[in-house]
């Protein structure tokens, strides 16, 4: 087979192109392939589905490891290279937006696995779109940007802790794969770029609904700046007083910041915030 560096290098002679207005820069290192595939295929009987394939030069891989392979893409122009290349194999290619894509619509009441090499300018979109189809997924395997991935795995007390890994952190178990550097794709983007594999999970003893409980995460962290106790009421839009009350029933330190609270605190808070 050739190697990722040959395969593109001729699609790229032919006349292939990338699009940056969605975002598309094309994966040329074996190793990094390689890892994606070792984290990505669990089982040839679990649905796979590839977001972004481009060029298929992971779409190529995929499809001879597994039963079948669905791949989510935009471009009219690589749906028609994907359809030459890629022909023989179990692979079923949907032209549409990945912002509209519905799981349970390709595969039913199971549990299937999700890999991309995610656009940068809609990482953080598709990531709570899929997490918020979580039941219909076992995990994911996504290339992000690394700032991108360093948010995702951020601790309590970490700079880069926030909205998005709380999201992420609630409902999965993330872990670095690799880092990609820019020299890995044509054309080079300006970004480094890291590989993590999310293991799906039920939300950890979250007693309230996911809609209040990041409404009230989102309100922590609308004025980080500030202490928890002035960002809180803000956020919510109620008044300081209450907002302050609510802390001391959670037994949370108002003058703490969002980044420093964890998961189990902002539930608490949720639920002491519902009940008041």
């Amino acid at each position: 087979m050739e190697s990722a560096a040959d395969y593109t290098r001729r699609l790229l002679k032919k006349g292939a192109r990338a699009h940056k207005s969605l975002g598309q820069n094309f994966l040329m290192e074996d190793q990094v392939i390689s890892e994606i595939v070792g984290a990505s295929v669990l089982d040839p009987d679990i649905p796979l589905i590839e977001i972004g394939p481009g060029l298929g030069v992971l779409t190529r891989i995929l499809a001879r490891e597994v039963n079948k392979l669905w791949a989510v893409e935009l471009d009219q122009s690589k749906v028609e290279i994907l359809k030459h290349e890629l022909q023989g194999l179990p692979l079923e290619i949907l032209v549409m937006d990945a912002l509209k894509l519905q799981l349970s619509e390709i595969w039913g009441e199971q549990k299937g696995f999700l890999v991309g090499n995610l656009p940068y300018y809609i990482t953080s979109p598709l990531l709570m779109h899929f997490l918020e189809q979580k039941e219909s997924l076992i995990g994911m395997t996504v290339m992000v940007q690394k700032e991108v991935a360093d948010r995702i795995v951020a601790k309590p007390g970490n700079k880069d802790y926030g909205v998005l890994s709380i999201a992420v952190q609630a409902a999965a178990d993330a872990e670095r794969i690799c880092n990609v550097s820019p020299q890995a794709f044509w054309p080079a983007p300006k970004v480094h770029s890291t590989v993590l594999r999310l293991k799906l999970r039920p939300y950890p003893s979250l007693h309230v609904d996911s809609k209040d409980f990041f409404r009230v995460v989102k309100a922590a962290f609308s004025q980080r700046r500030k202490t928890l106790g002035n960002s809180l009421s803000s956020g919510l839009g109620i008044e300081k007083k209450r907002g302050e009350e609510i802390l001391i029933k959670a037994e949370i330190d108002g003058q703490r910041r969002a980044e420093t609270l964890s998961i189990e605190e902002f539930q608490m808070i949720t639920e002491v915030f519902l009940k008041s």
